[in-house]
């Protein structure tokens, strides 16, 4: 059995870490976590790697997913403090300007998220499967995006995300049979779990259905998820 690959996530509104729940973005919270004090991104970064020697980080650019600028500073700092780290980043990429600007801000995967993409064409014209990820996002039964997203997966980079917006922050259990649909569908590309992971179970269940890792936040900052739990996905 291969070792699934644990990936915290910040969601990150006008310079501070929300608690992201339900995918109602109107709804978020500044975070409350018993692993820090306060929402600076910083801070909540610090914290995380104090918890477990995490090797990626996952950030959700609220704002500019949500179409206005990139939170830049927020980017380049974290960079900056934390030169070893991958980060994912999620800027609401609609455009491939707006994707070239985006790593020219500092060393990130990009991650395209399939709710803001208008079409296929960025995925058309990805120069490589590893130069960008995927997450094909859910909210229920429903996809968000373009339907010919969802409908190709000749077009899907080599790393996917399963992201279950609907379950973020919930507690409600990975959607292990959506993560399972996908595999289906691209058995080549390495699929991550995102949404309602609840404790150690949850883990264990994601590393046997074959998902190559999982996003993580809640139950992190709860402490459902602790130090010991994550020691054995080291």
């Amino acid at each position: 059995m291969l070792p699934v690959n644990l990936i915290p996530v910040i969601d990150v509104a006008r310079d501070q870490v929300v608690h992201a729940r339900g995918g109602i973005r109107d709804s978020y919270q500044p975070l409350q976590s018993i692993l820090c004090r306060g929402s600076k991104p910083l801070d909540v970064v610090e914290a995380l790697l104090a918890l477990h020697p995490f090797t990626t980080l996952y950030i959700a650019d609220l704002d500019a997913i949500e179409g206005r600028p990139v939170q830049t500073a927020v980017l380049q700092q974290l960079q900056q403090a934390f030169p070893d780290l991958n980060f994912w980043v999620d800027a609401g990429i609609r455009r491939s300007g707006q994707l070239h600007s985006l790593t020219q801000i500092a060393p990130l995967v990009p991650v395209l998220g399939s709710e803001t993409l208008p079409d296929t064409r960025l995925l058309e014209q990805l120069p490589d499967r590893d130069s960008a990820i995927l997450s094909l996002d859910f909210m229920e039964q429903s996809f968000l995006g373009p339907a010919a997203v969802l409908a190709t997966p000749a077009l899907w980079p080599g790393r996917i995300i399963a992201m279950a917006l609907h379950r973020v922050g919930k507690h409600q259990g990975p959607d292990l049979a959506r993560l399972q649909s996908l595999r289906s569908a691209a058995p080549l590309a390495a699929c991550y779990s995102a949404g309602g992971v609840r404790n150690a179970d949850d883990l264990h269940d994601l590393q046997t259905s074959g998902c190559t890792g999982v996003l993580l936040a809640s139950a992190l900052h709860d402490g459902r998820l602790s130090a010991r739990h994550l020691a054995a996905y080291r």
